[in-house]
């Protein structure tokens, strides 16, 4: 009876410890009709410049010397921008929500999409330097989408993305994924706003976090994974390696028992 009663309690540690393999699958279908998943476009807003945000502006036209004067990385090679080099070559926008740029002076971007800069800047030059014969062509850029993440995650920190629009699930591959004691169901995103800091939590299981206006990130958003309790109760996350904390726990302590019962 013993015997039985040792085997049930070892199944059932057993069983809680290891991690299902329901948690770690990403975008499950949870919906009744688990044979299809519904594709549906996923609206993003477009991205409203911050502080601190860094844009990349980048000036042409049929004579290039004529606007040489406004690009501030006009003698750096555009290949080789790294994010140290985009920090001291692009245009931070000021705690104010301005941007100085060479010769124009300040620009008011707080707020503003990157298509209603560019439009800005084009107009004031066509304005007050250029003609429309001068055919000034403006691109303007944020520079890299800059996002941190941590907890359990295979290479924490902070990763710049030279794209337009990033994903969640592509910050988590380009961050060396979620470990398998990350908490897929509780991925926590804390997002800078103009108000503060806004806080929401996504489920990276279910499919239905498309949905979700965090599933596309923002530049300086912070990524925080959290530990399942698996990881804190420190007997494995696996079938095995459960069962040999468990076998090497009790032969330490029936070592002890006969240890003790010699002296």
């Amino acid at each position: 009876m013993k015997k039985i009663t040792f085997i049930y309690i070892l199944l059932v540690v057993v069983a809680t410890s290891c991690v299902p393999n329901k948690e770690l699958v990403y975008l499950q279908n949870k919906g009744e009709n688990k044979s299809t998943i519904e594709v549906r476009q996923t609206e993003s807003k477009p991205y409203r410049v911050q502080t601190n945000d860094i844009l990349s502006i980048n000036l042409k036209a049929l004579d290039q010397k004529l606007v040489e004067m406004f690009n501030v990385s006009a003698n750096t090679n555009q290949l080789q921008m790294t994010p140290q080099a985009m920090y001291f070559n692009g245009y931070v926008v000021d705690d104010h929500g301005n941007i100085r740029i060479p010769v124009i002076g300040e620009v008011n971007v707080l707020g503003y999409t990157i298509e209603e800069i560019r439009a800005t800047v084009e107009k004031r030059l066509l304005d007050e330097y250029f003609k429309t014969e001068a055919r000034i062509f403006v691109n303007v850029k944020l520079a890299g989408l800059r996002y941190t993440m941590n907890g359990e995650i295979g290479s924490p920190g902070t990763n710049v993305l030279y794209q337009d629009k990033v994903t969640i699930m592509e910050a988590i591959a380009n961050s060396g994924d979620i470990t398998i004691t990350g908490n897929r169901k509780e991925v926590q995103i804390i997002r800078k706003l103009p108000h503060g800091y806004e806080t929401h939590v996504l489920d990276l299981t279910d499919a239905k976090v498309m949905d979700s206006p965090y599933f596309y990130l923002q530049p300086n958003d912070y990524i925080y994974v959290k530990p399942l309790r698996q990881k804190s109760w420190g007997t494995g996350i696996t079938g095995m390696q459960t069962v040999g904390t468990i076998m090497t726990a009790i032969s330490l302590i029936t070592t002890a028992i006969l240890l003790s019962r010699n002296f």
